[in-house]
């Protein structure tokens, strides 16, 4: 018997799936607010040099502030004060002849700046000075965040490959609630940096073990439903998070209040089934039949599990059924698992950093930042309703490759748009974000049916290392712009462009039996007798060799 026969009797898709999915949807919401925390308090806001000692000496007398401004601090080529220097002494002389700018000598701000507070009350560039040779921190804060995310995901799809799926969720959910919140009040740069790595660190679980634990419970018909679901959890998240920001301006209460939702997901927790499959997978079939009574019971199926016994469940996977453990290595054992890790690894990297590279650029555009993030995310929607019908008109590979390849075609149109057609730009940059956001809905799906279930859980961790590898490079490529206004734009749409080609390669799923072993992969899978099981060797399968 298949473990998807079973889970059609019982109702692959009933009140207790269902449940499982609310419960997940709403556990996500921290998660997602905190991986896009940095557009909002890693701001820098206009500022220029502290003047106000100069005041204190008398030095100004009965100058407006715009006076004190001209002869303190030399102004831009826009007209604005400069950032980062202020003239040696003051040049009252500007005050009758502004536009004559002889050799003044100018220093560094000597007694730190003044920011401009109408956007936000508090962001980490005002609580510690990080501006001018500084201001690449502000950026490292992400960067530090995701690196934790990418060693977490890797632990984490690790431990709840050995341990399960619930346990390990409940960790990330306390862990990830506790760094989040004492990281509001760290006393200094460093300390926040270290939190905020243990934070990326802790709360990446959430995500992966979440993921996995929706498809392993519905039928085969509702996985791309149960995946633009889970998907759109994220969006709602993001949505919400440009709204608490708009309202919440200082950078400590808004990560308070993005955390503080974790203790619903901590509560609700209780109700989070061990995934059958996992249980099946490592012996446990009595707890397995637990699980799958419950389940029966909510979906009004109870007959079902009444006639089947905890024995019969062993039968669902006949090899390796409890008698080894499972590890990373396993997902380069064999050369189809080899070339399949290969391939969602690069595609995981690759769309990972492409959708980040587009959604930390909220303030890269010249219109307001909260607008640009709801934009972000509204767009979103669409795009992610869409997979629901593209998975089953054109499977996964092609909806993957396709929008993969539109991504890579919008940043390549706006690297040709000039920079002061701000409308036109944000654009093109919301379409791209919204084809980027199909990607990334696609391959979380489509990356869940490719492994097996003795390896789904090392396969989601490994490959979500790699997508928080491409996050936590976003940052550090939109610095690049410094050297060139565009050249982040030519590596985003580089990136994209190669993955369409990688994704093309990948073999697809619609339609398929979830693969159970290595075995399935391998297509050497053999029955109790000897007898090889020919049922998942199809044309696709094949593919991944």
């Amino acid at each position: 018997m298949k473990f998807e026969e079973l889970l059609s009797e019982i109702d692959g898709f009933g009140r207790f799936q269902k449940m499982v999915l609310i419960i997940n949807f709403l556990g996500r919401f921290s998660l997602a607010c905190h991986f896009l925390l940095g557009n909002f308090i890693a701001v820098i806001p206009t500022h220029h040099c502290d003047i106000s000692y100069l005041d204190a000496e008398g030095i100004f007398g009965n100058l407006s502030r715009e006076q004190r401004l001209t002869v303190s601090i030399p102004a831009q080529e826009d007209g604005t004060p400069a950032s980062c220097h202020m003239f040696s002494y003051p040049q009252f002389h500007l005050l009758s002849n502004s536009s004559s700018h002889p050799e003044v000598a100018v220093v560094q701000c000597q007694n730190g700046w003044k920011y401009d507070n109408s956007t936000f009350i508090s962001t980490l560039a005002t609580q510690w000075d990080l501006v001018c040779e500084k201001r690449a921190m502000n950026k490292l804060t992400t960067t530090i965040f995701f690196i934790g995310v990418m060693f977490g995901a890797a632990t984490f799809g690790s431990l709840s490959a050995i341990f399960g799926r619930k346990p390990m969720l409940l960790v990330s959910y306390l862990t990830g609630t506790g760094f989040g919140l004492v990281s509001a009040f760290s006393s200094s740069f460093i300390m926040f940096a270290v939190l905020r790595f243990f934070t990326g660190f802790t709360i990446t679980g959430i995500v992966i073990i979440a993921s996995v634990l929706n498809v392993e419970w519905v039928s085969i018909e509702q996985r791309k439903l149960v995946g633009v679901i889970d998907s759109l959890s994220w969006t709602f998240a993001i949505m919400c998070l440009s709204l608490i920001a708009y309202c919440i301006r200082d950078w400590r209460w808004l990560t308070v209040a993005i955390s503080l939702p974790n203790i619903i997901a901590i509560i609700t927790w209780w109700w989070v089934p061990e995934s059958a499959r996992w249980l099946i997978a490592n012996g446990k079939v009595d707890k397995a039949h637990y699980y799958l009574h419950k389940c029966a019971i909510m979906n009004r199926r109870k007959e079902v599990t009444l006639r089947l016994k905890p024995e019969d469940l062993a039968k669902i996977i006949v090899t390796d059924r409890g008698n080894r453990k499972y590890s990373y290595l396993d997902l380069v054992r064999t050369p189809k698992m080899r070339r399949l890790a290969l391939l969602t690894g690069i595609t995981w990297f690759s769309v990972a950093i492409v959708a980040y590279g587009i959604g930390f650029n909220i303030s890269g555009f010249g219109l307001n930042m909260h607008l640009t993030q709801f934009v972000y995310a509204a767009i979103e929607v669409p795009a992610k309703l869409l997979i629901y019908y593209l998975l089953d008109m054109f499977g996964r590979r092609k909806t993957q490759a396709v929008f993969m390849l539109l991504v890579g075609i919008a940043l390549t149109i706006n690297i040709f748009i000039p920079r002061d057609m701000t409308v036109v730009r944000t654009v093109i940059a919301v379409l791209g974000k919204g084809f980027s956001a199909t990607c990334f809905g696609t391959i979380i799906l489509y990356s869940s049916e490719l492994y097996p279930t003795v390896l789904r859980q090392n396969g989601m961790g490994y490959n979500s290392f790699l997508a928080r590898l491409g996050v936590s490079l976003a940052p550090l490529i939109l610095l690049l712009d410094d050297i060139w206004s565009h050249l982040s734009q030519v590596i985003l749409s580089s990136i994209a462009l190669c993955a369409a080609l990688v994704a093309y390669q990948l073999p697809e799923t619609r339609g398929r039996c979830l693969p159970e072993t290595i075995e399935d992969i391998e297509g050497i899978r053999k029955d109790p007798n000897g007898s090889l099981l020919q049922h998942l060797k199809t044309e696709e399968n094949v593919e991944v060799g």
